[in-house]
């Protein structure tokens, strides 16, 4: 160790390596905000080092001249007792002026860091379009109890608990829920969002590369919650044209009153993987519509009651019929 004093490095074994044996068994798989692959993630972790690096700068000048002025003026310290003392310009230069150029500096990147990341028009996604010129690719997102859909209103498709967006090409989300707030989340790609029953919101995101990416339901919406989330796969430019042209072959369509029967609570505890190769025009403001209006999907009392016998008659259900 970098302790030479033997005493003192006895003491410094002592409480480090327990801590040290407490971090044993810990892997750094699922630090998902630790380990950004989008422009936006990217942007947030700028800005969180930055605040990071900016707040230790104080943190630890003042912790440090903290424990000097305690050793130096303590009782039979070395520091000298001025009785005639009483103030000090350099003293009330550091105190208030350090403070008050963090607080700006803080508050300059605070207001970038909003316009960078704003849900509704993030600048850095903005810039990025503008410099490359790609249209982006549009994604309406409904979370049911306990599903997501999501819906490519210009491919006229739409999947269940799989989002598959391309690489380096903005994605915008409008989104909207069934019943209760919903949280929608992906940590390695984008912050996260409310999902309101009859409300709208929004979204974007920009993929670096390929790979898959978990997401979540990050709000307590019931009982179904544990099994509420969704993979995301960023593929290819091409990848994603290939995986359309499938998915507008599948025999499965989705319309108003179709999404009526597939809105039932339903929880995906083996996982729930869905291509609807047609979708009714205008779904998404149909729910919003709905929901305004007083519509509910309630949770059957079986459900509660009984999960598990519930669940297997409903896949015995969803193998026999379309919705």
């Amino acid at each position: 160790m970098f302790i030479k004093n033997k005493r003192y490095k006895m003491w410094a074994q002592m409480v480090l390596l327990p801590a040290l044996l407490t971090l044993g068994g810990c892997s750094n798989d699922g630090l998902y905000l630790l380990q950004p692959e989008g422009l936006i993630s990217h942007t947030f972790y700028h800005y969180f080092i930055l605040d990071v690096v900016i707040m230790l700068l104080i943190i630890v000048p003042t912790t440090v001249l903290t424990i000097w002025a305690m050793w130096r003026y303590r009782k039979g310290g070395k520091g000298l007792y001025d009785p005639a003392w009483s103030h000090s310009n350099a003293i009330e230069a550091i105190v208030w002026g350090i403070p008050l150029v963090t607080v700006g500096i803080l508050s300059y990147l605070s207001v970038k860091a909003i316009y960078d990341v704003n849900p509704y028009n993030p600048g850095v996604i903005a810039k990025a379009q503008k410099a490359d010129g790609r249209d982006p690719v549009e994604v309406d997102v409904i979370a049911t109890d306990w599903r997501w859909l999501f819906i490519y209103p210009q491919q006229h498709i739409a999947s269940v608990n799989e989002l598959v967006v391309p690489v380096g090409t903005p994605v915008k989300f409008r989104l909207t829920s069934t019943s209760v707030v919903n949280d929608f989340i992906i940590p390695q790609l984008v912050g996260m969002i409310d999902v309101m029953p009859g409300m709208r919101t929004k979204q974007a995101l920009m993929a670096d590369k390929a790979g898959t990416y978990i997401g979540y339901s990050a709000d307590y919406s019931g009982a179904g919650l544990s099994w509420m989330h969704f993979q995301t796969k960023a593929v290819s430019a091409a990848q994603f044209a290939q995986w359309v042209k499938s998915a507008q072959k599948s025999p499965q369509h989705l319309s108003y009153a179709g999404f009526d029967r597939f809105a039932r609570p339903y929880i995906a505890v083996g996982g729930d993987q869905q291509i609807f190769g047609n979708v009714q025009s205008g779904l998404f403001d149909y729910v919003i519509g709905e929901v305004m209006h007083g519509k509910v999907w309630p949770t059957p009392m079986a459900m509660t009651e009984n999960m598990v016998n519930y669940m297997q008659k409903q896949r015995a259900k969803q193998k026999a019929g379309d919705y």
